[in-house]
């Protein structure tokens, strides 16, 4: 498998995949950010694929599509969601149908969306966590391959549980990703193109 992971933000997640050896082949970013700058000292190719509107006028599809294509380009067949920002659209799912992974801080499926650990910490739970799980058209429903607990304290804030989630995901995510690439966990053949009929055949 080829290897890509999508960035929007530091790279402390990129930077611990690379550290424990996982192949990353490329890191692609929706914007200008410090991850792309970690992939070149990591002599990894980066490419910016820019999202230019982050308004109503948002075309998620078409971007979703030309986000898919870049990466078909490069023969990548798995996909790895790491702080990306952009929500991607059907098209990049119907490309990459069980190949993107993604993490989530708390234990889907409770407090899915942008806000799992201020939720958590609101509901009053006594244990959160991490979620690895294959990214979905649905946001946070995609079928889950790795949970891990994390022990809410007393005088937890919104930062200091979140830094100890980071430290779980981290390791997670990359020991979940080891297990795909060696095998272990089996996902979704990647899907093909087509191939062109015949001259003379009837499509």
């Amino acid at each position: 498998m080829s290897l890509a992971v999508l960035v929007s933000g530091t790279g402390s997640i990129l930077d611990a995949m690379v550290d424990a050896g996982l192949p990353v082949a490329l890191v692609v970013s929706d914007r200008p950010c410090t991850a792309v700058s970690r992939a070149a000292g990591h002599d990894i190719e980066a490419v910016v694929v820019r999202r230019h509107s982050f308004g109503d006028d948002f075309d998620r599809d078409g971007y979703s599509s030309m986000l898919a294509d870049r990466l078909g380009e490069r023969g990548v067949t798995l996909v790895a969601m790491a702080g990306f920002g952009t929500i991607l659209g059907q098209p990049f799912h119907d490309r990459f149908a069980g190949r993107v992974l993604n993490t989530h801080p708390a234990l889907l499926p409770a407090f899915p969306g942008w806000h799992g650990v201020r939720d958590a910490l609101a509901a009053g739970v006594d244990v959160t966590g991490c979620t690895v799980h294959l990214a979905t058209l649905e946001v946070d429903a995609g079928p889950i391959l790795a949970q891990e607990e994390v022990a809410v304290r007393p005088d937890d804030d919104e930062s200091s549980l979140h830094e100890r989630i980071k430290v779980v995901e981290r390791r997670l995510y990359v020991d979940t990703l080891r297990a795909v690439l060696d095998g272990e966990i089996p996902l979704e053949p990647p899907a093909t193109e087509p191939e062109p009929a015949a001259e003379g055949a009837t499509p």
